[in-house]
């Protein structure tokens, strides 16, 4: 981890070896103090003002250092552990982007967020207070010489605490690691619970599922609940033993120097200086102790991070399409394409080729396969067999539930692009969308909220579309995209297109058969197979699962008004 930024690690080290040194000095000051200018005092009944003087400055001055040591070792510290977090949340977030719809489409997008949030600054909490046990390692090595060439029994006393304290550690982690594991685990299913939650608000108030879902979160909750206690009734006893070891130490130092001093074995300058190092040795140790306790909990996190870092990028879709030949917009060849763990093929055995510049529409009931297929055009994913050609240029798709970010209308039709205000006009035009965007505030530059909430269905759809057209693609997939468009709305942006988009070849999901006579050709899938292809009056009158399905669309349409 610490690789990643090296820079402000080494100024936090060395403010901690700074501090180190300084706190061991600080214990030679408090000897010199005591033996030359205390002592002396009670003895002579004066001292010299030059030992006094003297004594100030090097308390002061070692204060002085060892603060100054401090503020570098905490703020470099801190600054290092969040260019780490950033680095990790930045490497989560690209690995997530270069993987292919079929992989986002098996892992709960709620967890994935965990990851590259919660995650992230879970796994480096354990990095800050590295430089400050860096320097609790130092000041313990040097201690240990000074308090043996003082007094080796008390030295012997001293550093008993030591291994007492690391084999508590060592214990202390193996036992708890397994339910950190477990409750960041079950973080990232609650997370997801809840995303999934938020994502259908719309759904649960319209069934009233408000207290169903409310029961399922609060038992997520709970499966996050249970762990994390046992956790922390682990953690809670581990603390106690941090207090207590050191405490009883300390008892029997001062009971032990007491002796020695009676004895006249040690000064009682150097026995206090023992005692001042030991207890400033005390709370670094005890905080060691704290941040070791979050170390199982910042691996767990680390290693689901690093599940989703090191996981080799899928194959790009994209990479499998080649390109037509001159005058074929999209071509299929024997395709077939089926999700992985199963043994049935959604789309199977489709071939066909359709001419640049058309307009066809891709009819079936539910499950036929239709949005497979311009998944499939569109490079989203890859077939399972067979070989896909399309015409070379770029690639457009409007998906029926129009997606808009909480941005202008501006920037959700540029979305990364650049173009100018005309470009973007004419794509509004072309999308039947001038009119009701020249009667916004702000026209272009008007918010339209979270997935554009202050737009209706339609207006969002239009955006959308409009977004698509202003990258002006050699494909254009409309998966059902104009459907909450009345049928004179939607012919006049279908006829803009074909006025406008004459070289364009466009794939439409339909549903509607006003929609579907617009085509100038018609694909009907029925359960994954093509089972007919040509203008709508033709597969009308010689198809007839075709003709009962649009059958049924009309009457659907009928009944809705």
């Amino acid at each position: 981890m610490l690789s990643l930024h090296p820079q402000p690690f080494i100024v936090a080290f060395s403010g901690a070896a700074a501090f180190a040194l300084a706190t061991v000095a600080s214990s030679f000051a408090i000897r010199w103090v005591i033996d030359n200018v205390i002592v002396i005092r009670f003895d002579a009944g004066e001292v010299a003002n030059g030992a006094v003087v003297t004594g100030l400055g090097l308390i002061i001055g070692i204060g002085m250092i060892r603060a100054v040591a401090v503020v570098f070792r905490r703020a470099f510290a801190s600054i290092g552990m969040w260019r780490v977090a950033q680095t990790y949340s930045n490497q989560v977030v690209e690995k997530l982007v270069t993987q292919p719809l079929g992989w986002h489409r098996r892992h709960a997008n709620g967890d994935l967020i965990a990851r590259a949030g919660v995650d992230t600054e879970a796994a480096v909490s354990v990095i800050a207070p590295i430089p400050f046990a860096s320097s609790t390692v130092l000041m313990i090595f040097i201690s240990t010489i000074w308090l043996f060439l003082t007094d080796v029994p008390l030295g012997l006393v001293a550093i008993v605490v030591f291994p007492l304290l690391v084999a508590t550690n060592v214990i202390y982690e193996r036992a708890v690691a397994v339910h950190f594991v477990d409750a960041q685990n079950r973080l990232g299913t609650f997370s997801a619970g809840v995303h999934e939650s938020f994502e259908g608000i719309q759904l649960i108030k319209s069934y009233g599922a408000e207290e169903r879902e409310t029961q399922r979160l609060t038992a997520l909750a709970g499966d996050v609940l249970t762990p994390r206690v046992r956790a922390i009734r682990m953690r809670s006893w581990f603390e106690a033993l941090l207090e207590l070891i050191p405490t009883l130490t300390n008892i029997v130092l001062v009971v032990i120097g007491a002796l020695r001093v009676n004895a006249g074995e040690v000064t009682i300058g150097e026995f206090s200086s023992v005692i001042f190092l030991f207890t400033l040795l005390v709370l670094p140790l005890r905080l060691i102790g704290y941040a070791l306790s979050e170390l199982p909990r910042s691996m767990a996190a680390w290693m689901r991070i690093q599940a989703v870092v090191t996981e080799p990028v899928e194959p790009d879709p994209v990479r499998k399409i080649t390109v037509a030949e001159p005058g074929t917009g999209v071509h299929f060849n024997d395709v077939a394409f089926r999700y992985a763990g199963t043994e049935t093929d959604v789309l199977g055995s489709l071939s066909v080729t359709l001419p640049s510049g058309s307009i066809t529409a891709i009819v079936g009931s539910t499950g036929a396969g239709k949005s497979t297929m311009a998944d499939l055009a569109a490079g989203l994913v890859a077939p399972t067999s067979g070989a896909i050609a399309i015409t070379d240029g770029p690639r457009s798709i409007v998906f029926q539930e129009a997606f808009l970010l909480a941005g202008t209308v501006r920037e959700n039709i540029e979305f990364g692009g650049v173009f100018n205000d005309d470009e973007i006009w004419k794509a509004l035009r072309i999308a039947g969308a001038q009119a009701f965007v020249d009667n916004l505030p702000a026209q272009l530059d008007t918010e339209v909220g979270e997935r554009g909430v202050s737009l209706s269905g339609g207006q969002r759809q239009r955006v959308a579309l409009a977004r698509a057209l202003v990258r002006r693609p050699t494909l254009l997939i409309l998966d059902d995209t104009t459907s909450a468009l009345d049928p004179a709305t939607e012919s006049f942006v279908l006829d803009n297109m074909r006025t406008a988009l004459a070289s364009t070849t466009v794939l439409l999901i339909a549903s509607r058969p006003s929609t579907i006579a617009l085509a100038d050709d018609v694909v009907f899938l029925s359960a994954g197979v093509m089972t007919g292809h040509g203008t709508h009056e033709e597969l009308f009158e010689t198809h007839a699962e075709y003709r009962q399905l649009v059958q049924a669309f009309e009457a659907d349409r009928k009944e809705a008004l």
